[in-house]
């Protein structure tokens, strides 16, 4: 079976005004402690993963879970990083919130960093008003050829992940008209979105060089598209996603992106080609599901035509049943697809409790209690 693992980005902000506080360093430095506390297994591991660090901005933090094999012990390894982060968080006077941008406004601080300090230099406001959080799966792969096929094989399927788990509805303290704003703002990077088929490992690693070379990004830490081959393990990297509120939406995305991989894979074996979709239409069916997210409706896969969300997230759990139902995921994902598509993602919830309460702070504390819990 395939191992895979996730990394979430969090933001840190003030308990009092909701605002986001530039804490991370002091929270990543106690947060350690505070699962060693609390799950002295998770502390214990060996191999990669299982971390706390810095991000882009001084008011956010990246966790990462070990490699798992099952769906079940990557949600208490969210779970256990969340509590131990919020933890940590209270002791600086802060609060961890899950949501993929700041509901309050806020002046993003950068993390003082020499790479950080020239893409700030490059990319100006683009990099100054950065404050995203996205969730990125690790699915293994058996090498770069491989994942090369993979990546050519699941493009048509990147913007239904990104339906289920939009978390970023609001941005400089405003409503966006966006379930997702966190994959607009993260478009602005000259290297980011849906790819064209590379066709080959050897396509795929000319591109990053040519990239590279032009003098645009600064290095292969900058290929920022929806899915690539990762240079740190032997993975796909996805990451269309918000970081989603609820925990057990992350592993649904992820037990999906198994099941792609998968799936994917196994095509590429038999030499069947992937689908002729034309970039153009992947960014169309990326904006659409940023602005519906799982309310209605998506981008066929198929045919690039409208079709309510239900059918396209049904549509993929078909995709994919074969190889959800060899990892003995597929009745956790269709639980999974119908617990988001009934109560919503994180960006409903956010909208709910903004027109019930009318405060952005009262947003902002929702969004921690249930990240803590």
């Amino acid at each position: 079976m395939r191992t895979l693992g996730i990394e979430e980005e969090l933001l840190v902000v003030d308990q009092e005004t909701g605002e986001p506080s530039a804490r991370a360093e002091r929270v990543i430095r106690r947060a350690p402690w505070q699962l060693r506390d609390q799950d002295a297994s998770r502390w214990d591991h060996d191999g990669p993963g299982g971390n706390v660090g810095p991000e882009l901005k001084q008011q956010q933090l990246e966790v990462d879970t070990p490699p798992r094999a099952r769906l079940e012990e990557l949600l208490e390894d969210l779970r256990a990083w969340r509590r131990a982060s919020a933890t940590a968080a209270e002791q600086e006077g802060a609060l961890i919130v899950a949501s993929g941008t700041s509901p309050a406004p806020v002046k993003p601080l950068t993390t003082p960093d020499e790479r950080y300090g020239r893409m700030v230099d490059r990319f100006g406001v683009t990099a100054e008003d950065q404050l995203t959080c996205g969730c990125h799966v690790h699915v293994s792969v058996e090498g770069d050829d491989e994942g090369v096929g993979v990546l050519d094989r699941i493009r048509p399927w990147l913007p239904a992940l990104l339906a289920i788990s939009a978390n970023s509805p609001f941005w400089s303290g405003r409503d966006s008209g966006y379930a997702s704003f966190r994959s607009q703002a993260w478009n602005r990077w000259p290297s980011a979105g849906p790819t064209d088929v590379f066709g080959s490992a050897d396509a795929y690693h000319r591109l990053v060089d040519d990239m590279i070379a032009s003098g645009v990004i600064l290095d292969d830490g900058m290929v920022y598209f929806d899915a690539r081959l990762s240079s740190s393990y032997p993975t796909v990297e996805i990451r269309a996603a918000d970081i989603c509120l609820d925990p057990a939406d992350a592993v649904l995305v992820a037990g999906l992106c198994r099941g792609l991989v998968e799936t994917a894979a196994r095509e590429w074996a038999a030499g069947r080609p992937p689908a002729a979709l034309p970039t153009a239409m992947l960014r169309l069916a990326m904006w659409q599901a940023a602005k519906s997210g799982v309310e209605g409706q998506l981008l066929d896969p198929g045919t690039s035509r409208p079709r309510p969300a239900r059918e396209v997230l049904d549509a993929l759990v078909d995709h994919v049943r074969p190889a959800l139902d060899e990892a003995g995921d597929l009745e956790q994902v269709r639980a999974g697809v119908d617990r988001v598509v009934a109560r919503g993602n994180g960006a409903v919830r956010q909208r709910s409790v903004l027109a019930r309460t009318g405060s952005w702070t009262d947003v902002v504390t929702d969004l921690a209690k249930a990240t803590a819990d």
